[in-house]
């Protein structure tokens, strides 16, 4: 068994993400979560070297979890540029809602923690490279709107995805998560896509 197999990781990884959900991110010390994993400081530095490499695997652990790698396999097979669009919103949109717990704790921090700033920022640069891909693949298809660099027409898909606009839509505004996913893809089609036409 490797050590990224290990029970004392796996157990480690877990009290780290619920310790941030339970906490909202505010004062998750290192030994808060040696104390709550029943191990020492030690052992969890023997796993992590930083408190930042524990947030980001604690981030990687969540999605292995939840089955990241085949939810996306809909976007990732997609056979057009649109199709990968709506899969990938359609992806992010009911995932989202799981994660929200951990993500809200370490944007809540973010700005005083330099450890939950990295793994937030390394959360949001995959979610960033699945935008980039969905747009790229329209542009390969020749139907990338006019006025739109994939560079720019990722970093506004990039930005409509972002965990706020999310929270504003769904806990602002009440949409639901069908609302969500519907309407999102048919506004990033209406703005990247040429030829298609903004179905909700």
């Amino acid at each position: 068994m490797s050590s990224k197999d290990s029970p004392t990781r796996i157990r480690i990884l877990d009290t780290t993400r619920r310790l941030m959900e339970q906490k909202g991110g505010e004062g998750v010390r290192m030994s808060d979560i040696a104390r709550a994993a029943g191990v020492s400081r030690q052992a969890i530095y023997l796993h992590f070297d930083t408190r930042a490499a524990l947030l980001v695997a604690t981030t990687r652990h969540m999605d292995a979890a939840l089955g990241v790698q085949a939810r996306l396999k809909p976007s990732r097979t997609a056979k057009s540029g649109a199709e990968r669009i709506r899969a990938f919103i359609a992806f992010w949109g009911s995932y989202v809602p799981e994660i929200h717990p951990v993500a809200r704790a370490l944007m809540a921090v973010q700005d005083s923690d330099e450890a939950a700033a990295e793994a937030w920022a390394n959360r949001m640069q995959a979610v960033r490279e699945g935008c980039q891909a969905a747009i790229e693949a329209l542009e390969r298809d020749g139907r990338l709107a006019p006025g739109w660099t994939v560079q720019t027409a990722t970093d506004l898909f990039w930005a409509m995805l972002s965990v706020r606009v999310w929270e504003q839509l769904t806990k602002d505004c009440g949409w639901s998560e069908a609302d969500y996913i519907t309407r999102m893809q048919a506004q990033a089609l209406a703005t990247f896509s040429t030829g298609e036409p903004a179905q909700i």
